[in-house]
């Protein structure tokens, strides 16, 4: 049987992403397993993480699994130069899956091309991050108790936010899904998600504020602005703190309405909301441990 990939979150069908939140909530119930016993997983980080590397090392010790990799590229090969394909190629003798973030979009395609074993996209530049959506999905459905008719308001960075990329594919399988886009003209949904919507039918609103809507939504998901794909600091400056979520901002909302942010946080969500019973962030990169050993056990066969 071909290897299987997680590199877009349109990798796995509908039918994928209902058995990954099934598994998902099983390993919450039961998170140490020995499913991974004997095998090797390599963690090739090449751009910096903290909740994607250590929630994927977490899963894959609680499954009883070994890791290699590293978490700097410096502390590689690729500082004296070697290529990406080669550096795919060697780690493909040594572990049974890979899991590999790069800075470059399309990086984790072509690495899934070269390798002999199955690859995770851990995040690729501003293209996508599908472990992210998955377990995102999963704090959704725990929350609400449904993906079906979820009023979503994505906040913040859309244009380069590739977490919110990923779910808006993922989610857009659902029934009746309302997609809310909150940004600075700057920072907009990319022409082609909303195209995407368009042709599918979905409704979707786009807004600079949200403070007078807000109480429409089931789920508020935050984002900050990513320095770190702006070419000039200036257009940095100008955008970094357009958003800023409020405790106050919550007063109108739904009891069951949900705030969720893939971290780090900056300025987006101030401190004041964390003891509000409607975040959700903390919990959430919690939910990310039982998400990922959902997706390694799958592309593994082992589940």
């Amino acid at each position: 049987m071909s290897k299987k990939n997680l590199i877009s979150i349109t990798d796995f069908s509908k039918e994928e992403y209902l058995k990954i939140m099934e598994l998902s909530r099983q390993f919450e119930e039961h998170p140490n397993q020995s499913l991974l016993k004997g095998k090797v997983v390599a963690t090739l980080f090449f751009e910096p993480s903290t909740r994607t590397r250590l929630s994927f090392e977490t899963a894959i010790n609680r499954l009883g699994g070994k890791i290699i990799g590293f978490s700097d590229s410096n502390s590689s090969s690729v500082s004296k130069g070697e290529t990406l394909h080669d550096t795919i190629k060697m780690v493909s003798n040594y572990a049974d899956l890979i899991i590999m973030r790069h800075p470059l979009e399309g990086s984790a395609r072509y690495a899934a091309e070269i390798a002999d074993v199955p690859v995770i996209n851990a995040g690729d530049g501003a293209n996508q991050h599908p472990s992210q959506t998955l377990l995102d999905m999963y704090s959704i459905k725990k929350t609400q108790g449904r993906l079906d008719d979820i009023n979503l308001f994505m906040v913040g960075d859309l244009k380069y936010g590739r977490t919110v990329h990923s779910l808006l594919m993922a989610m857009s399988q659902f029934k009746n899904p309302i997609f809310n886009f909150v940004a600075p003209p700057e920072l907009a949904m990319p022409d082609e998600y909303k195209l995407f919507l368009t042709n599918q039918g979905i409704r979707y609103y786009e807004h600079l504020e949200f403070n007078e809507i807000i109480n429409q939504a089931d789920i508020i998901y935050m984002t900050r602005v990513q320095k770190e794909r702006f070419i000039d600091p200036v257009e940095y400056e100008k955008v970094k703190n357009v958003y800023i979520l409020k405790n106050e901002m919550l007063a109108g909302t739904k009891p069951t309405v949900r705030i969720l942010h893939p971290l780090p946080r900056i300025n987006e969500i101030h401190t004041n909301v964390d003891s509000n019973p409607k975040a959700y962030y903390f919990t959430q990169a919690r939910n990310g441990v039982y998400t990922r050993m959902a997706i390694i056990s799958h592309l593994l066969n082992l589940q």
